[in-house]
């Protein structure tokens, strides 16, 4: 896949067909059952959390965070609680279940991507094994960019794991590498960030586990 420069519109960058999803039932019927998993295995959570302390956006830099967690579910994975944690998902009794969260949304992103919340209001938005599901991905970056606050970040992590039926078809067929490009073009389309890194968060050699996938960038400044 040849993935789009920053100048593209949003989805429409992106060839015909490639949001396409094989059930395109309502996502509230989808994920109506409440589903306390986890979707990926320790060693790609331990690698989840990891990053979210060295981004300092957990509880252990004793700074007061407010953290946005999008598509969110009963576990954050995040070591240790910020100030505030704002979970937004689907399921309103996963978010119940969810120990750290101060706030709860219901909302599905790909009827309705716009954020219920003011600009420059959290430090980190973060977005774990979801992004894959986004039918409107650039718009939700854009949103998650107006409420960011300047430098801090999104986080999206990703690894090889997915519900094949409620993937975008773009993603689903993509390799490894094609989707963190994809990942990193959705951030550069949606504008408002610095240039996204890319990283594959767990051992390349000799590990045989889940892989975990981060696509970081922040807010820009000024």
């Amino acid at each position: 896949m040849n993935t789009p420069d920053a100048g593209a519109a949003g989805e429409d960058a992106f060839p015909p067909g490639f949001f396409a999803r094989e059930d395109e039932r309502p996502d509230a019927t989808f994920y109506a059952p409440a589903r306390l998993v986890t979707h990926i295995d320790d060693g790609a959570i331990a690698a989840v959390s990891d990053l979210y302390a060295e981004l300092g956006v957990d509880g252990s830099a004793g700074e007061p965070r407010r953290v946005l967690d999008l598509m969110s579910s009963w576990v954050s994975h995040l070591r240790t609680a910020p100030a505030e944690l704002v979970v937004l998902g689907m399921n309103a009794s996963e978010l119940r279940a969810n120990p750290m969260a101060t706030e709860r949304v219901v909302q599905d992103l790909n009827a309705d991507p716009v954020l219920p919340f003011a600009d420059a209001s959290f430090d980190a938005v973060l977005c774990c094994v979801s992004v894959d599901y986004l039918v409107r991905p650039v718009q939700v970056l854009r949103e998650a960019a107006r409420v960011l606050r300047p430098g801090a970040p999104v986080v999206l992590t990703f690894s090889n794991r997915l519900f094949p039926s409620k993937a975008v078809a773009g993603w689903l067929y993509a390799d490894e590498p094609t989707r963190c490009a994809i990942a990193a073009a959705y951030v550069r389309l949606a504008g408002g960030f610095d240039e996204p890194e890319v990283s594959l968060r767990t051992p390349e050699r000799g590990y045989r586990g889940d892989p975990l996938y981060a696509v970081v960038a922040r807010r820009t400044v000024g």
